[in-house]
């Protein structure tokens, strides 16, 4: 009886497995693609936004630079109002325009709409040529196979718990139940023990490059003598760490929605 247990159990952990491999090799053949030294000189705040937290971290930021700048008002209740229409970039006119003719609309469904936007979605293209973010579609796939190993791990060990319920009477019955189903437990388990080292950085929105560029920003160089303009770390902390960088507690829960 076990037997009807065991092998769905061992065909999720076989099919899952193979298609995270699958995923991981695609995923290096697309960065070996790329160039080695990526052009790291036109990386601006909402580069590293994105690098550090994607489209919704891009968004965060073009909402706490522009309520900074008093173009916005952002309210703790949830609504955003538009205080000046011009927008200075593509990302700010899209905003705008996002919000509505109204000029107001709630902050989360704002912060949802426009992450999926065009113009957000070009500095991801554009920094996943350079090398430095990885690929939307290869971030997807890797992520949906690292997903389908964990659930083919749940999977075999509810199917070993039914086995187990059934072969009880019999102790060495219940003994080599437990052997054979230790098949997909240790395949499952050992893919995602090598997806954390091997395919890990690709489930990330920065590639491997980005990822060190981003820790090269967060120990800044600063010249003797010199200061810092307030509103360009806090834009830079934003950019790094959301909206929990922002030290305005009604300004944060705002940003919430």
């Amino acid at each position: 009886m076990w037997l009807l247990f065991l092998v769905p159990a061992c065909v999720v952990a076989v099919v899952s497995c193979l298609r995270l491999v699958r995923a991981a090799a695609t995923a290096d053949a697309m960065t070996d693609q790329v160039r080695e030294e990526p052009q790291t000189a036109s990386i601006g705040l909402y580069e590293t936004a994105y690098l550090a937290g994607g489209p919704s971290r891009v968004v965060e930021l073009a909402l706490v630079l522009m309520s900074g700048r008093g173009r916005l008002h952002l309210a703790h209740t949830g609504w955003t109002t538009v205080v000046d229409p011009v927008g200075r970039n593509r990302l700010e006119r899209a905003l705008i325009d996002a919000i509505g003719p109204e000029g107001q609309c709630r902050t989360g469904e704002l912060r949802q709409s426009l992450a999926g936007h065009p113009a957000v979605a070009e500095i991801g293209v554009r920094l996943s040529l350079t090398g430095l973010a990885t690929p939307a579609g290869v971030r997807e796939s890797t992520l949906l196979a690292v997903r389908q190993v964990r659930q083919a791990l749940l999977l075999a060990v509810l199917l070993l718990a039914a086995a187990m319920t059934f072969s009880w009477p019999g102790q060495q019955n219940s003994a080599a139940t437990f052997a054979w189903f230790s098949l997909p437990l240790i395949l499952t388990t050992g893919t995602l023990l090598m997806a954390r080292v091997d395919v890990h950085p690709y489930t990330r929105w920065a590639a491997p490059a980005g990822q060190r560029l981003l820790q090269e920003l967060r120990l800044p160089r600063q010249p003797r003598g010199t200061e810092q303009d307030p509103e360009r770390l806090l834009l830079t902390a934003v950019a790094m760490g959301g909206a929990g960088a922002v030290p305005d507690a009604r300004l944060r829960m705002a940003l919430r929605g």
